[in-house]
């Protein structure tokens, strides 16, 4: 297996290189999630910082630098999947690509990022738009509003070695994103549920050729994360009975994955609640000598480290639920207490960064406006962030 960099690193190793001590290092982390780490470990309740953007509507005239430009601004569709999925013969509210697309451009928003290219049959160009045509005619619209896509979570073939007919759809889905003049593509699920570093190795070499053909498309191929991606890798130690590793090495997987990917080809899309979720969850493993350690993980560092290999996130925010095993409720962008205005100053290089408004549970069967509610409560909250 190749390794194309080394930036795993510890929390240790980490403070050592800032030459700060442990409580200053847990400083430098996102403020809400930093101090919810510590509350599995000391039985305390956390004291989530609070939200650290400013509100309100005169976003592009308030005071300092802003940290997203305007043109960075962007909302993957599954946010409003139930406006794009809408009979526009059932309702006035905004329906299908073209009328969605049409109020987020009001809202604000300069990119989109897709989830797949079904609307409703009943919306101009008809239920499905995952063709030459289609895109197209998404095309037409996006640039009628002024946006760009930038990015869509689709497919990723499920055999490897890669069969024919798998290889010849990602080739189409390849030129449908650039129809659509994207200059990323990926998908919204992990390389490998697994836990096992041989299973990641496979997974690599799997990425490592699609990021290949993508590349020679004109397309950067990028993977999402949840929560589970950012667990600790089992590399070693005891065996089980099935002949696998049972302890850790202290890498997490998609740090792994960074190692044994090649950085030209393979990107990634953090999604930054469930980085933050995975701080939470994951911040203590047993050690191949069978000791416990600790190991704080800290997504903005790993952004620093692996610099040019994020090129978008996906931004949703969080209210505190210790109950739920998460540490965090969605809630629209803005209105929880994760610290993004910490999290864009640490991470800089704002001009190459594309966050995406995200927010799983915005659609409501009762409130049939609510999505895009909270996507233009989301646009005003991200455009308000100022250094």
């Amino acid at each position: 297996m190749t390794v194309y960099n080394d930036e795993s690193g510890t929390d240790g190793a980490l403070r050592r290189s800032l030459g700060v001590s442990r409580r200053r290092f847990l400083s430098t982390c996102t403020a809400a999630a930093a101090t919810a780490i510590a509350a599995p470990v000391i039985g305390a309740s956390p004291a989530f910082a609070q939200p650290a953007s400013p509100k309100g509507h005169d976003h592009d005239h308030g005071h300092g630098q802003a940290l997203v430009p305007a043109e960075k601004r962007g909302i993957i569709l599954y946010t409003v999947r139930d406006a794009t999925g809408r009979d526009p013969l059932s309702t006035n509210l905004p329906s299908g690509f073209r009328e969605v697309f049409k109020e987020l451009a009001r809202y604000g928003y300069k990119q989109v990022e897709f989830a797949g290219y079904g609307q409703h049959a009943n919306a101009p160009g008809g239920s499905n738009l995952e063709t030459v045509e289609g895109a197209k005619l998404l095309r037409s619209w996006l640039d009628d509003y002024g946006l760009r896509a930038q990015g869509n979570h689709g497919f990723i073939p499920s055999s490897w070695p890669l069969n024919q007919s798998d290889l010849d759809q990602f080739k189409r889905t390849l030129e449908i994103a650039n129809i659509l003049g994207m200059d990323h593509m990926g998908t919204g699920g992990d390389p490998t549920g697994s836990a096992y570093r041989a299973d990641w190795d496979v997974a690599a070499d799997k990425w490592n050729a699609l990021g290949q053909i993508a590349r020679r498309a004109g397309i950067k191929l990028y993977t999402h994360n949840h929560d589970a991606a950012y667990g600790f890798l089992l590399d070693g130690g005891p065996l089980d009975a099935q002949g696998r590793p049972t302890r850790s090495s202290g890498i997490r997987k998609l740090e792994y994955f960074l190692k044994v990917t090649d950085p030209k080809t393979v990107w990634l899309e953090m999604d930054i609640f469930w980085a933050h979720v995975a701080q939470y969850k994951f911040h203590t493993y047993t050690a191949h000598d069978g000791s416990q350690r600790e190991n704080i993980f800290d997504p903005a560092a790993l952004v620093r480290r692996n610099n040019k290999r994020y090129p978008l996130f996906h931004a949703k925010d969080g209210v505190v639920n210790t109950t739920s095993g998460q540490g965090y409720d969605m809630v629209p962008f803005g209105t929880g207490v994760i610290d993004y205005r910490t999290f864009f100053s640490r991470v800089g290089e704002k001009n190459y960064r594309n966050p995406m408004v995200e927010q799983d549970n915005a659609p409501s069967s009762t409130d049939l406006a609510q999505s895009l509610t909270h996507a233009r409560i989301g646009y005003d909250n991200l455009a308000a962030l100022r250094k």
